[in-house]
């Protein structure tokens, strides 16, 4: 058994997608991984359920490709419910040792008012957590409301993207809806 034999990744179809699936394809590609690419279709009525379905399993039709070809399995789950719960649900149910969740990197005052996806997962479940800060990535820019942000521009929050002591910045609870 290898140190990171499957490894579960959430989407949000946003570009915090591409940051963290540029950390992830190097660890599986190094570990020999499986990649579980997850999108959890959050709904609360049968007339968003099916739109809601379509656009996850979209998410994944796109994100999935990226990866074919690297060496290493790689498969889509579209989730049903509630993020986080579904989140921590799939991980345990596939066996997955690490969980891999981009995050906006919003300041303290946002995810105190809004709640923070990946802190949630990370007091709900005994997996790993790899947290990836998208505009903490060397060259990449993360598109937001107020426009584009070149890497490190927004380091003014004090967050950082993969935290080792396991506080988590914000995953965006709605981007995974």
């Amino acid at each position: 058994m290898t140190l990171f034999g499957r490894i579960l990744v959430t989407l949000d179809g946003s570009p915090v997608d591409d940051a963290v699936l540029e950390h992830v394809t190097a660890l599986a590609e190094a570990f020999g991984s499986e990649v579980i690419l997850l999108r959890v279709a959050h709904f609360h009525t049968r007339d968003t359920m099916t739109h809601e379905v379509e656009d996850a399993q979209a998410v994944l039709d796109h994100a999935a490709p990226r990866l074919a070809g690297r060496g290493f399995a790689v498969r889509t789950v579209v989730g049903r419910g509630e993020p986080v719960d579904d989140t921590v649900e799939q991980a345990e149910t596939l066996g997955c040792d690490l969980i891999a969740i981009g995050t906006h990197g919003h300041g303290t005052l946002k995810r105190a008012v809004l709640g923070s996806f990946a802190e949630k997962v990370r007091h709900a479940t005994d997996v790993p957590l790899l947290l990836v800060k998208a505009h903490a990535i060397e060259g990449a820019v993360y598109r937001h409301a107020a426009g584009d942000v070149a890497a490190g521009a927004d380091a003014a929050d004090g967050e950082t993207g993969a935290d080792a002591s396991g506080d988590a910045t914000d995953g965006g609870e709605a981007g995974l809806a």
